[in-house]
């Protein structure tokens, strides 16, 4: 038996590979848990009670809002860059945006935490 660690998508995994009679054999555990957990951009503010997510998997092009700025309904508070189409992620409400949780350039995953904000 042999024992390695093979990343996939910045998760290391350790995969135990068995030989049997000229055969290889790989196992690996069925819920692989990730060996360290990706590292989280830091937050630029007192998180806020109202959650902004990602609605697709993208690249984050630009920050239209900075944690302070008051924001109206259906007012862009960041760009993300979805099949090579800018698409603005908007305040659901007024409010005040409070934490911006991502940087220009970063790929996130759909449902992940963009921003928070208060009403």
């Amino acid at each position: 038996m042999k024992n390695y660690t093979i990343t996939v998508n910045g998760n290391a995994y350790d995969v135990t590979v068995e030989e049997k009679g000229g055969s290889v054999s790989a196992q690996a555990p069925v819920a692989a848990a990730p060996k360290a957990a990706p590292k989280k951009a830091a937050a630029t503010g007192a998180a806020g009670s109202i959650k902004i997510e990602a609605g697709a998997s993208g690249k984050v092009f630009k920050i239209n809002a900075t944690p302070g700025t008051a924001v109206k309904r259906g007012e862009a508070v960041l760009t993300l860059e979805v099949m090579k189409m800018e698409t603005p992620v908007v305040a659901p409400q007024d409010g005040t945006v409070a934490s911006i949780e991502v940087t220009e350039g970063q790929m996130v995953e759909a449902g992940a935490l963009l921003a928070t904000m208060n009403a």
